[in-house]
C-alpha cells in the first residue's frame, strides 16, 4: 500500500488552493451559526480551460445583509498591457525575453488562486469585515518560476465605535503573526493603515487590522503556514465581536450613519483595491465575483458632517488618526 503524499511535497500553488478551499467551509460555516439563512454556492468558469471558481453567498439574513466569501483559481496568460499595469504595484513582475532578448509581446503566463470575503452586517452596530489571502505566481516560456508572491490580510470596518471589539480583532490577529515572527504584526498593522487609506476623504476605511503583498522575504512553506495562521484567528475574532453587537437594538440614525459609511466603503472598493483593479483587467474575469464586496445599500449625503462630540464623530477620530490597539 502506498503512503500518503506529504502535503509538503505539492507545489506551494496546489497547497494554497487546498488550503483556501477548506477554509472557505470553515468560515461559511462558522458564520452561518449566527444567521437564519445559509450560504448558497455560485460555481463559475473562466473559460478556455483557464480556471474558476465558488462564490459562497449569504444575503437577507438576521444578522447579515450581505456577505461572500469568494475562492478563485485562475491561471493563463497575462497581456503585456496587464503585466505593465501591475508593475507599479508590483516590482518583481517582469515580461519574459523572447530569443532577441526583447520583452516578449506574447504576455506572461499565470496562476492566481485566493480566497476573498466581505461581510455585511445589518446591525450598524456590528462592523463590516473583510478577508483575503491570495497566492500569485508566473512562470518562463520554457516552464521554469519566474516570480511569486502571497499577499492578504484582514480588516474591520465598524460605524460605531466599541474599543474592546477593535481590541479583540488586533490581538487575536497579532498572536497569530507573533508565532512567526514578533516584527510582522507592527509592520502589518502599519501597512493595513496605509493601504485602507481613502486618500480623497483622508481617512482610513475602519480601524485596520493587517495587510500584505508582494510577500516573499521568507521560505515559501513558511508564508503559507503566516497564511493558514492568520485565516484560525479570523473567526475567534469576529464570530466573538458579532455575537456581542448583532442583536443591539438601534434607530434610523444610525442606519443612515451605516449606509453613509458604506458609501465610503464602496469607494475605497471601486478606486483603490488592487484585487478589482487586477480582477477588471484578467481577461475573461467575472465581474459579479469581483463586485462581490459591495453593499447591497449604501448612500452618499451631500456634505454630510456628524456633530462634533457625537458617537459617529468618535468613529471619524481613529479613521482620520489611526491608532495601536494592541502592544
Amino acid at each position: 500500500m502506498t503512503a500518503p503524499q506529504d502535503p509538503k511535497h505539492l507545489p506551494i500553488r496546489q497547497q494554497m488552493e487546498a488550503l483556501i478551499r477548506r477554509k472557505q467551509k470553515e468560515i461559511t460555516e462558522g458564520l452561518e451559526s449566527i444567521d437564519t439563512v445559509k450560504f448558497t454556492a455560485d460555481t463559475w468558469e473562466r473559460g478556455n480551460d483557464g480556471g474558476g471558481g465558488t462564490s459562497m453567498v449569504i444575503q437577507n439574513g438576521s444578522t447579515f445583509e450581505k456577505g461572500g466569501v469568494n475562492v478563485s483559481v485562475v491561471y493563463g496568460e497575462l497581456t503585456p498591457g496587464a503585466v505593465l499595469a501591475m508593475k507599479q504595484e508590483h516590482k518583481d513582475l517582469k515580461l519574459p525575453e523572447s530569443a532577441n532578448g526583447l520583452p516578449n509581446s506574447e504576455g506572461v503566463k499565470f496562476f492566481a488562486c485566493g480566497l476573498s470575503m466581505v461581510i455585511h452586517p445589518v446591525n450598524p452596530l456590528a462592523p463590516t469585515t473583510h478577508l483575503n489571502y491570495r497566492y500569485f505566481e508566473t512562470w518562463n516560456p520554457d516552464g521554469t518560476p519566474q516570480t511569486w508572491w502571497f499577499g492578504g490580510g484582514a480588516d474591520l470596518t465598524p460605524f460605531y465605535l466599541f474599543e474592546e471589539d477593535a481590541e479583540h480583532f488586533h490581538k487575536l490577529h497579532k498572536a497569530a503573526l507573533d508565532k512567526h515572527d514578533t516584527a510582522l504584526y507592527p509592520r502589518f498593522k502599519k501597512w493595513c493603515d496605509e493601504y485602507f487609506y481613502i486618500a480623497h476623504r483622508g481617512e482610513t476605511r475602519g480601524i485596520g487590522g493587517i495587510f500584505f503583498d508582494d510577500y516573499n522575504e521568507k521560505d515559501p512553506q513558511e508564508i503559507l503556514k503566516i497564511c493558514e495562521d492568520c485565516f484560525d484567528a479570523f473567526l475567534p475574532s469576529y464570530l466573538t465581536i458579532m455575537k456581542r453587537r448583532k442583536d443591539l437594538p438601534y434607530n434610523e440614525k444610525q442606519k443612515n450613519w451605516q449606509l453613509i459609511r458604506r458609501g465610503r466603503y464602496a469607494e475605497f472598493n471601486l478606486i483603490y483595491d488592487r484585487g478589482t483593479q487586477f480582477g477588471l483587467r484578467t481577461p475573461g474575469s467575472r465581474v459579479e465575483s469581483i463586485l462581490m464586496s459591495l453593499p447591497l445599500h449604501a448612500s452618499w449625503v451631500y456634505n454630510h458632517h456628524p456633530e462634533p462630540g457625537s458617537e459617529e464623530a468618535k468613529l471619524l477620530e481613529v479613521t482620520t488618526k489611526p491608532r495601536e490597539w494592541v502592544n
